[in-house]
């Protein structure tokens, strides 16, 4: 069906993931946010290009059309129109639902959680976009996942591209979904689809190519903005000027190194506007892994300064910038590297185990494992009326509990209780 039953060690692994993610959101200063995982059909449609026939469709009893949310961005964009609200920095971690062909060996489901950034406002350009850039960065360092590029593009380069090698105006979502397999095929395959599929002329397509495969830094942004043809386009001239602030506020942050100018991405979705970005994993590959595992992108967004105005009924535009996390994907590659490794994922954060020695004791480890709940202490202890100690000690071994404090006759007559640390056995009276 294409979701999962987590097992406890998984949503372990989950959890301590989100929690990093979210440590990182609130050190930016993001409020959490909160929107319905039903929408009205209408409110999705048209926003997704082509990934559009993936929304799960609903009718409800009183025949009205509904859906599925698809990400957290058009219902944000929702939000902020119906609240009227011009300044938020937000941030929500959610299931999102896509009718897809599920994938699990690469993370790809049809109920998945998303991890949101936004900052809606109107504010000096590129000061936001380089913030969740830095975010990203932030983010994927944390989780040491190993060597990561962030690619970074503007759909108005892009669209400038697209007019200098004359493609109309009508054809240009279409080409940004096919630009966009260029990070999963080859020009050659690429271009086979613009002229077999999308009717572009052979020439045209070659134009396309000279563009979309370049890549660079600062320098690369300099030579565009000499290019004859490109220079002259007026949106091309203002996404390549903005891509240069872009550039210099991410050295200023100290993360240009991590970052690529690739004219290849494009993002397939309608709402970008402006700058665009997506972050990929360098390596996957495990010696110890037989198939390596081939994630794709863990990170992707842009700026959508149209979107909210759709939503509004005097079409008051909020411009917004945002990225989301692919927690899932990232789950897949911990996942699989817990198993190489067999490394234990704690299910619980259980810190004492309550044991006792002898039978008919279980009044005291009873009144003393409530005495712990009360004072915040997270302890645990066997459902058993008389349990063998070596079972007990045992368990702590088993669920990585570090501590077990045992009261057997001689503590409670001398009024103390023996805390053992169970890794390595020394016990002290307390």
């Amino acid at each position: 069906q294409g979701t999962r039953d987590h097992p406890p060690a998984h949503v372990a692994l989950r959890d301590r993931l989100l929690a990093a993610v979210v440590a990182c959101f609130k050190r930016h200063g993001a409020a959490t946010i909160d929107t319905p995982v039903l929408e009205l059909r209408e409110t999705l449609t048209g926003k997704y290009g082509e990934a559009a026939k993936l929304i799960y469709e609903l009718q409800d009893q009183g025949g009205e059309l509904l859906a599925l949310r698809y990400d957290l961005t058009v219902p944000f964009a929702r939000y902020l129109a119906m609240n009227k609200i011009t300044n938020i920095k937000r941030y929500h971690i959610a299931k999102v639902y896509r009718r897809d062909n599920p994938a699990m060996t690469r993370g790809r489901y049809r109920e998945f959680y998303q991890c949101d950034f936004d900052i809606a406002g109107q504010f000096d350009p590129m000061i936001p976009d380089a913030e969740c850039l830095k975010v990203v960065h932030e983010i994927l360092s944390d989780l040491q996942l190993g060597d990561f590029l962030i690619k970074v593009n503007d759909r108005r380069i892009l669209n400038g591209v697209f007019a200098v090698c004359n493609i109309p105006d009508s054809k240009f979502i279409t080409m940004c979904s096919t630009v966009d397999k260029l990070d999963k095929m080859p020009w050659e395959k690429v271009r086979s689809e613009m002229v077999g599929e999308k009717g572009l002329s052979p020439e045209a397509a070659d134009r396309i190519g000279e563009y979309v495969q370049l890549h660079g830094g600062l320098d690369l942004i300099e030579r565009l903005l000499q290019d004859p043809k490109l220079s002259q386009n007026k949106l091309a001239k203002e996404g390549l000027e903005d891509m240069k602030l872009l550039f210099e506020y991410l050295t200023l942050f100290g993360i240009a190194g991590k970052m690529s100018f690739d004219l290849s991405l494009a993002r397939g979705l309608d709402y970008y506007t402006g700058v665009i970005f997506e972050a990929v994993l360098l390596q996957q590959e495990n010696d110890h892994v037989e198939e390596s595992v081939s994630v794709g992108s863990v990170a992707g967004g842009g700026r959508y300064d149209g979107l909210v105005g759709m939503f509004d009924p005097k079409g008051r535009k909020v411009p917004c910038v945002g990225v989301s996390i692919g927690i899932e994907r990232i789950f897949s590659i911990l996942e699989q590297r817990v198993k190489v490794s067999g490394e234990r994922v704690r299910t619980t954060e259980t810190q004492v185990l309550v044991a006792t020695p002898q039978k008919h004791l279980l009044a005291a480890r009873l009144k003393l494992i409530s005495e712990l709940w009360d004072a915040g202490i997270k302890a645990e202890m066997l459902y058993k009326k008389d349990p063998k100690l070596l079972k007990q000690l045992q368990y702590c071994e088993d669920t990585g509990i570090p501590l077990a404090a045992i009261v057997g006759e001689q503590e409670l007559t001398d009024g103390v209780v023996k805390l053992r640390d169970v890794a390595t056995r020394k016990e002290v009276r307390i």
